[in-house]
């Protein structure tokens, strides 16, 4: 089995069960605000299964950057994808968000800037502590 394969699997089942932690945190927000609200056992079931799922694939998705193979554009563009088809696929099959072109293009947009914005400050975090690494190393002059 590829390497990368593997890690890809081994991130997913390592971290997958925070994806249920963050569920019941939620719903137990939503229960603080909303106590009327009730939720059916396909809904938790789907809810667990699908943000299980979710957290598999977003760490799993991480090995993406540490192909040496692949160039950075590769390796956004094959971590955006999955964690873009992931999302999606997720939220229409739990009515989170309604299967309606104008809300699916609203979710779309939104999940792009956040994507941006969160790799924009990755980029500069790293090549901030790049510098700093590089300003310590000794010249040889």
């Amino acid at each position: 089995m590829n390497k990368y394969l593997k890690a890809f699997l081994l991130r997913g089942l390592i971290f997958g069960g925070f994806g249920p932690v963050i569920l019941a945190i939620i719903y137990f927000c939503i229960s603080l605000f909303h106590p009327e609200t009730v939720f059916s056992g396909t809904e938790i079931f789907s809810g667990i299964l699908s943000t299980y799922i979710l957290a598999f694939v977003h760490a799993g998705a991480s090995v993406f950057n540490n192909i040496d193979e692949w160039g950075l554009n590769k390796s956004i563009a094959c971590h955006f994808g999955a964690l873009y088809a992931a999302y999606s696929i997720c939220y229409l099959l739990n009515s989170w968000i309604p299967f309606d072109l104008k809300v699916f293009g609203i979710f779309t947009a939104i999940f792009i800037g956040v994507y941006l914005v969160v790799w924009t400050v990755v980029y500069l975090c790293v090549r901030n502590a790049s510098k700093k690494l590089n300003a310590k190393l000794p010249t040889n002059d």
